[in-house]
């Protein structure tokens, strides 16, 4: 059956609007009071992430080398599209269909996300060299460079339940990847570098350091329960800087109730 759910899925993707080519640009944050805690905090441990070589990633079909840019100064919260009834061991499934439709289906060099999860928590390694460096993704039209595209596996537009695990999941990862002194609940400005964004080419825009696809792009990505738990993600990677972990700022949400089995 999951061949059927993975084209289904395929089918939906598009509805997730990327545009991989952005150019890198300068992003200046915007100033916070000398002193303050959140800049003095540092970034956290790695999380744990399922590599592209452990869900199988075809590196035959990548047609260029990974693309580096800045420290990363937001990060933008994305859904995929497809069925949210997917079994967590599956998962890896619907990435490689990801990925064969990002470059395949819409021609882009490889998956636009630099980072997937699934509803179960698990991390996945999405654009290649995003782990150990900064990967300019093709993610956020106009705000690719020195920003981080994290998608969650399913569609959260329909008052679907935003699982705990998903939020302690984008928060981990937002919280390893901003770059030191970046407040997770603050704001940074950035510069647009393409017309088809909500911004013109060339103008700046102040967005939340953890924003949804929909900030800078005419969609309802990432669906309106998963944008409604931008406030918790935020308050959980703040907490994570500070060393308090995640248990604060969660929302009222269910855990996937499916029992994962992470790749080695």
């Amino acid at each position: 059956m999951w061949p059927h759910r993975i084209w289904l899925g395929v089918a939906v993707l598009p509805l997730v609007l990327l545009v991989p080519r952005d150019a890198p640009v300068r992003q200046v944050l915007a100033e916070r009071p000398p002193g303050s805690s959140r800049e003095r905090a540092g970034t956290v441990p790695q999380p744990v992430i399922v590599s592209r070589a452990a869900w199988h990633a075809n590196e035959s079909i990548v047609r260029e080398r990974a693309v580096y840019t800045g420290a990363v100064r937001a990060v933008f919260i994305h859904h995929t599209g497809e069925s949210n009834d997917y079994d967590c061991v599956d998962a890896p499934d619907l990435v490689r269909a990801v990925e064969q439709s990002h470059i395949e289906g819409n021609g882009w060099d490889d998956i636009g996300y630099n980072f997937l999860v699934d509803r179960c928590g698990t991390i996945y390694e999405g654009r290649a060299g995003g782990v150990t460096r900064s990967v300019r993704g093709a993610h956020t039209t106009g705000f690719n460079a020195d920003s981080v595209g994290i998608a969650v596996l399913g569609d959260y537009r329909n008052g679907e339940k935003v699982p705990a695990a998903v939020v302690r999941a984008l928060a981990e990862v937002a919280a390893w990847k901003l770059r030191p002194g970046v407040d997770p609940e603050g704001k940074v400005r950035l510069v647009s570098t393409n017309d088809e964004s909500r911004y013109p080419k060339g103008k700046a825009a102040v967005l939340n350091v953890i924003s949804g696809h929909r900030d800078t792009y005419e969609t309802t990505c990432p669906g309106q329960a998963l944008y409604d738990a931008l406030p918790a993600i935020r308050a959980a990677a703040a907490a994570l800087r500070e060393g308090r972990g995640t248990g604060e700022g969660r929302p009222d949400t269910e855990d996937a109730g499916s029992t994962h089995h992470p790749l080695n």
